[in-house]
């Protein structure tokens, strides 16, 4: 059951991760071109697979290149799927987009079918249509003047989720077994990191963008940047890890995508009570029984999973 205990790895430290996001677009990048901060982690993913290789003592002369290569494309789909992403969190709270991403079971289900040959129950797709359930409450309940704003947040968490599905699971197929998942992430990392930077610099507003807030912040925003590529790491290799090593990919996602949205729930409420401008989630009766609802039907959804 090791693969349980990643997936809650997984959980704690991506909710995090996503409130610095957040809190970074919010307070540095003021909800503008926050993408531009991929420029930044573009060369710590790159230091990072460095440090790996040399640390794994990975012999680059035996190593398999046609394997490598669709590795390192998984790095680069990965790092594509991060513009959605910055998008999405410019535009609607954290708690909404771990709300949005309960897409990805499905997609797994789907793709894990199709490409992996996994085998899935009636069972699995009624709990999957229940945490679907979710994100639909959450845009039908949404104020008419910012539903279109919503809308446009719902668009881009979505295609952050197709794409990053894509590419974990090609990951998967090559990973195999997960006995090279190690000596693989390296080669992962170099790609996320090359893509990373190449798709600031062919958008010269987002390259004068990260210029700006660096010497704005004197380099403040360092910071929280590089504890993010830390928690976006361990994030990475617990996620991957459990993907490879479930019982099936689907109900791996299943687990971890559906459980993410509760935590970052409570860990929003948590945080806006401490610490307002961190946190920054919306705190009126009416969002937090909405929530609550969903996260009931997250819970069940999860349950019923379980039971069968």
């Amino acid at each position: 059951m090791i693969w349980l205990i990643l997936v809650g790895v997984t959980v704690v430290v991506d909710s995090i991760r996503i409130f610095i996001d957040n809190y970074v677009s919010d307070v540095y990048f003021k909800q503008r071109d926050a993408v531009a901060q991929k420029y930044f982690y573009g060369f710590m993913y790159i230091i990072t697979s460095i440090i790996l290789l040399f640390a794994l003592q990975i012999d680059l002369f035996s190593a398999d290149w046609s394997v490598v290569g669709v590795i390192m494309l998984c790095g680069v789909i990965s790092s594509i799927s991060g513009i959605p992403y910055y998008r999405a969190l410019e535009l609607d709270d954290s708690t909404n987009f771990g709300i949005f991403m309960q897409v990805a079971p499905v997609l797994y289900l789907v793709l894990g079918w199709f490409v992996l040959g996994e085998k899935f129950s009636p069972v699995q797709l009624i709990s999957f249509a229940i945490i679907l359930t979710a994100p639909v409450l959450i845009v039908a309940t949404a104020r008419k003047r910012s539903r279109k704003i919503r809308l446009r947040a719902v668009f881009y968490a979505l295609l952050y989720t197709i794409i990053a599905v894509i590419g974990n699971i090609i990951f998967v197929k090559v990973s195999g077994d997960g006995d090279y998942l190690w000596t693989e992430m390296p080669f992962f990392f170099f790609g996320k990191g090359v893509m990373n930077i190449i798709s600031v610099l062919t958008h010269p507003k987002w390259h004068k963008r990260f210029k700006t807030v660096s010497k704005a912040s004197n380099r403040k925003v360092y910071m929280p940047m590089t504890i993010n590529h830390v928690l976006g790491v361990v994030a990475d290799f617990a996620y991957r890890s459990s993907l490879v090593l479930a019982p099936a990919v689907a109900i791996a996602s299943a687990v971890s995508d559906s459980v993410e949205p509760i935590a970052i729930f409570f860990m929003g409420i948590l945080l806006t009570l401490i610490w307002p401008k961190f946190g920054r989630e919306k705190m009126d009766r009416k969002t937090v029984f909405v929530h609550l609802i969903a996260t009931s039907l997250v819970a069940a959804g999860i349950l019923i999973l379980q039971l069968s």
